[in-house]
């Protein structure tokens, strides 16, 4: 078989949506290249992130060569994963502050919808730009799009770095020692037993802050009906 053939054979049986795939084919290498184009790149938000970063530190310890083919270095990751998180960032910071609105105009389709922007505003006008480009990281899709967002709300770039750093590196190396130590205490014979549950628990734990986003915007808008309902009609003929 030759080598496109081979090229061939991995791209058709890779599934970009499964850290497991991707690790085992790309390696510590590939873990790199998604955490710049998931922070980087518009086109990036539907990487598993949050995912790709606790199995990758999982893959770290000593289950690794069983749970993807090889053992990974943890060393590699925690220097190498925060630095391209980093980097990607910045260049979605530069992008947004280089080209303004029209950076994002462009119709709804299968993969860019105008929602996710307007989320990440959302974020960056309620905590303030320091607390939302560090909180972001935890939030899937905003952390790809509050980067540009920021850049077009011209926050300063030399402030964005230093809270991009300290998000960058809580997020990746945070996550990535958790995976690493768990995976430290997982016994080598049951780690397929142990695996889905793991992922599982991750990507429940990372869509966390949106489900409360979620219920909280919920509240809001129920007490705010609730206001409307109980307001007597005289004031508001009043206040017309």
């Amino acid at each position: 078989m030759s080598a496109s053939e081979n090229v061939k054979n991995v791209t058709e049986a890779l599934n970009p949506m499964d850290p497991k795939d991707l690790i085992s084919t790309f390696g510590v290498a590939g873990v790199w290249a998604i955490m710049f184009a998931e922070t980087g790149l518009l086109i990036g938000f539907f990487l598993p992130g949050d995912s790709l970063l606790f199995l990758a530190g999982v893959a770290s310890s000593g289950v690794g060569e069983k749970l993807v083919g090889e053992r990974l270095s943890i060393t590699a990751l925690m220097i190498g994963a925060p630095i391209c998180a980093i980097v990607g960032a910045q260049l979605g910071h530069y992008l947004g502050a280089r080209f303004g609105r029209k950076f994002f105009d462009r119709p709804d389709s299968k993969l860019f919808k105008k929602e996710y922007v307007e989320k990440a505003e959302h974020y960056f006008e309620k905590f303030g730009p320091a607390k939302a480009v560090v909180l972001a990281r935890f939030m899937p899709i905003v952390r790809t799009f509050l980067n540009p967002i920021a850049g077009v709300l011209e926050m300063p770039a030399k402030k964005f770095f230093v809270w991009n750093v300290v998000g960058g590196i809580l997020w990746t190396d945070g996550i990535l020692l958790a995976g690493h130590l768990l995976g430290e205490r997982i016994p080598y014979e049951a780690v397929d037993k142990y695996l889905l549950p793991i992922i599982a628990l991750i990507v429940l734990i990372s869509l966390l802050p949106i489900f409360i986003e979620m219920y909280r915007n919920h509240r809001e808008k129920k007490a705010a009906r609730l206001a409307d309902a109980n307001t007597p009609k005289e004031d508001v003929v009043a206040g017309n």
